[in-house]
């Protein structure tokens, strides 16, 4: 299991475990209505059941090297998760999603969390393309996007179903070639 350093000393990427499930329930819970602003799943993770579902899928995912999630920790408290939500080897690409829950926001975190993934993408996975597509009106997640030199491509139009509306969504991406430059 690899654990991804951050610029923060204190700070990790810990590929989720059965084990973490009571932590990442409660996190959660604790942030249910800040992370409602924008995020569709909240509804679909009730229960503490729901979370080990979602950690049990995590592990599959990653075993198959279709996506990988990870816990963010700070020290040994989970914070966050930030994933691949999708890898496709074929093509070389991957799709970023991420959280934090609030109290942790605007320390630059995120931005650090989302650099080492990225890194880590184009270094130990070999990716070429890496994505995230965010809510139009998500400003705290468009500016990690911009902070990071990803290129807006364009928006994709009622993309995503928020409990009762669509969003449209802002797609960023990034290029080996440009990072590495």
């Amino acid at each position: 299991m690899q654990i991804l350093a951050t610029e923060f000393s204190d700070l990790h990427l810990r590929p989720l475990t059965r084990k973490d499930s009571d932590a990442l329930f409660r996190l959660t819970e604790s942030n249910r209505q800040y992370l409602r602003r924008w995020l569709p799943w909240l509804d679909f993770t009730r229960t503490l059941a729901d979370t080990r579902n979602f950690v049990r899928a995590s592990i599959g995912r990653r075993e198959t090297g279709l996506g990988l999630d990870y816990g963010v920790f700070l020290r040994s408290e989970i914070v966050g998760v930030i994933t691949f939500n999708t890898i496709s080897r074929l093509h070389r690409n991957g799709t970023i999603g991420y959280w934090l829950a609030e109290y942790y926001t605007r320390r630059g975190f995120m931005t650090a969390c989302v650099r080492r993934l990225i890194s880590y993408g184009f270094g130990d996975l070999d990716l070429n393309r890496i994505e995230i597509r965010v809510a139009v009106g998500n400003q705290p997640s468009q500016a990690i996007c911009e902070r990071l030199r990803l290129k807006q491509e364009g928006v994709l139009r009622q993309a995503e179903w928020l409990y009762d509306h669509f969003v449209d969504l802002r797609v960023y991406s990034i290029l080996r070639s440009e990072w590495n430059a």
